[in-house]
């Protein structure tokens, strides 16, 4: 079982898992990610491993605080999260969309390390990435 956990944004968290181990934490392009997940995808098809995305979804928030660039940035990670389903729905590729609530966001770097083992460098958005698969079994 493959699981890929997508924050999405500027600076996009890409995080996969295969059956619970963690085997790529890092932050891309939009586009970089989309290029990992659709030869994620294809790999998965070939070997008939079971592939689930789960992409942290900003419509999903009620609350914004903040001035207009905040908003703004809101605004573009929605928009990416929309552009993420339409690339799931496209190539067929199994995915759930995850409320920012429902995830642990924001752990510091060592919390981070501690929870999962992976020692390796990562940005906040590839340990939220992380945290959208961390512990699940499909």
């Amino acid at each position: 079982m493959i699981l890929i956990g997508i924050d999405p944004g500027v600076n996009t968290g890409f995080a996969k898992s295969y059956d619970g181990e963690l085997v790529e934490v890092k932050t891309c392009s939009i586009i970089e990610a989309m290029k990992w997940v659709g030869f994620t995808a294809v790999q998965a098809r070939e070997h008939d491993h079971q592939l689930t995305i789960y992409i942290e979804d900003a419509r999903k928030r009620k609350w914004v605080t903040g001035g207009r660039e905040k908003l703004q940035g809101v605004g573009s990670v929605k928009r990416d999260a929309v552009i993420w389903e339409e690339f799931c729905v496209y190539h067929g590729i199994a995915y759930e969309l995850v409320a920012p609530k429902n995830n642990n966001t924001k752990l510091d770097k060592e919390t981070f390390k501690r929870l999962t083992g992976w020692q390796g460098r990562t940005s906040q958005h590839a340990r939220d990435a992380v945290m959208l698969v961390w512990g699940r079994k499909r």
